[in-house]
């Protein structure tokens, strides 16, 4: 069985800059060997409410539809214009104060980075 490195972040709902509380809802993985990047989120809106009362969640997936933008080269309406998927994967793991941050990158190995990317969020998200 051939394993692949790769590399990942996980995304998080950050309601409160200054309070540096946050909930984890996706993660990003780039796998260069597979020509993979993508992301998986799931927004527990009833944890959210709990972390923060209030918080405007159409804001949030629009943050996450922006970086499923970027994840397929998408660009134009405010989406960098980045080419390859290492140079999007680094604008999307780079460190951002809004309510949407990247927590460190971690790497690994695995057959499948689709596989993987649903084993991560299962593990870290949901």
């Amino acid at each position: 069985m051939t394993t692949l490195p790769y590399q990942y972040v996980v995304v998080r709902a950050v309601p409160r800059v200054d309070r540096e509380e946050f909930v984890n809802v996706g993660v990003v993985l780039y796998c260069q060997q597979a020509s993979f990047l993508r992301c998986a989120w799931a927004v527990d809106e009833a944890r959210l409410a709990a972390l923060a009362p209030g918080l405007p969640t159409a804001e949030l997936r629009g943050a996450l539809a922006v970086i499923d933008d970027v994840c397929a080269g998408r660009e134009g309406g405010g989406r960098p214009r980045l080419g390859r998927d290492g140079a999007r994967f680094g604008w999307l793991a780079a460190p951002r104060s809004t309510i949407v941050q990247p927590g460190p990158v971690h790497g690994g190995v695995c057959a499948d980075p689709d596989a993987e990317l649903s084993r991560l969020v299962d593990l870290l998200v949901r």
